[in-house]
């Protein structure tokens, strides 16, 4: 199994200061490299590879010899970066999706190298990077599995953070319970299980907003380019980092709690949702797709199965009798017609993904289903 751990650096500022300058060699590559592209395309409608570009670096170290100093692997990685873009455009293009040409990196717009074999050694909670210097990890978990690439990365608030992507992560099972459960999301509550269990959404960006407004705004009043205005802009950052910090934290503890007592847990799936485009400020603040992603790689680690089922009509059908009985949003109470049920709309959803489900998962006895 494969699996990043990540945590974050301490340094003194000069090391910093050197990651940074190889940051920045980096980005000026990536952009140099995309201008190549562009170029050759418009001169002859021609094109380079990938491995055109990584054979032209000795070249470039000897015209610029800013770059000597720079890992090999690590300017091998941004070409193959920018070589992922143009296969991801070109796949967009076919498909018929938005194409979104690779754009060119501003300062801000590039963040991270990796080093993958060579130039990195990790010694305790130290590690140390050739040409840069050695940086103290804040180590809240051990590092497991064999380590394949690592990522140093700066965040927006200025953190620096480091990613060990690693290979043969040994799994975690937990016991077997024999149970299985279905989950609908909402704005309203933020889950509710087919046992009638819900969960409160803790709307944090929603709390938090008075602060980042008034922390907007004081960045709008500026000057462009001061250093008032980098030190604003740095605390608008920390404080969405905050909210981000929160939203994740929430999600693995539910998603904890979920794995622990369930060995088979259905979901709705979240084909219909094309682009996070078409989703609300509420809908992007209880980040459904974050704690579904979550829940299915915690659930690899636990040796759970989490099942998909189709979204359609699971709040408009009677969880007991199947009867169609359509409703708006603004209705919250599930009425039945033809059988009498009258339960939460969510709880009705609940018991439908999990009565959809139940042909891929276990057999358990089908909850019993109190009135309102």
């Amino acid at each position: 199994m494969k699996k990043t751990f990540k945590y974050r650096l301490l340094a003194n500022p000069q090391v910093f200061y050197k990651a940074d300058y190889w940051l920045d060699l980096c980005r000026r590559l990536y952009n140099t490299a995309l201008e190549q592209r562009i170029t050759i395309y418009r001169q002859n409608k021609g094109s380079i590879s990938c491995y055109s570009q990584i054979k032209q670096l000795p070249e470039l170290k000897a015209a610029f010899p800013e770059y000597r100093e720079t890992g090999s692997q690590v300017l091998q990685e941004v070409l193959e970066r920018l070589d992922k873009a143009y296969a991801s455009f070109f796949r967009r293009v076919k498909s018929g999706d938005k194409p979104g040409f690779p754009r060119f990196k501003g300062r801000n717009r590039y963040d991270s190298f990796t080093l993958k074999q060579a130039g990195w050694k990790l010694d305790g909670r130290y590690l140390t990077i050739r040409n840069i210097g050695r940086f103290k990890l804040r180590l809240s978990r051990p590092i497991e599995g064999d380590i394949k690439t690592v990522t140093i990365r700066r965040a927006s608030t200025g953190k620096w953070y480091v990613c060990f992507s690693c290979d043969n992560v040994s799994e975690k099972p937990l016991p077997k319970t024999g149970k299985d459960i279905g989950i609908d999301v909402g704005c309203e509550s933020f889950l509710t299980t087919s046992e009638g269990m819900k969960v409160e959404n803790p709307r944090f960006f929603k709390k938090s907003q008075d602060m980042l407004t008034m922390r907007q705004q004081r960045l709008s009043h500026r000057v462009k380019g001061s250093n008032r205005r980098k030190k604003a802009r740095v605390m608008v950052a920390k404080a969405h980092e905050k909210v981000y910090n929160q939203r994740r934290d929430f999600h693995f503890k539910i998603a904890n709690q979920l794995l622990r007592y369930y060995d088979t847990i259905f979901i709705e799936g979240m084909e219909s949702w094309n682009s996070w485009r078409s989703l609300n400020r509420s809908m992007r603040d209880v980040a459904w797709f974050g704690f579904f992603n979550i829940l299915r790689d915690k659930a690899e680690e636990a040796g759970r199965l989490i099942v998909e089922v189709p979204a359609k009509d699971t709040s408009q059908l009677c969880s007991q009798c199947g009867a169609r009985v359509p409703k708006d949003l603004s209705i919250r109470v599930h009425s039945c017609p033809s059988c009498g049920l009258t339960i939460d709309r969510d709880f009705n959803s609940a018991l439908n993904i999990l009565g959809s489900g139940r042909p891929f998962g276990t057999h358990a006895p089908i909850p019993r289903i109190p009135a309102l």
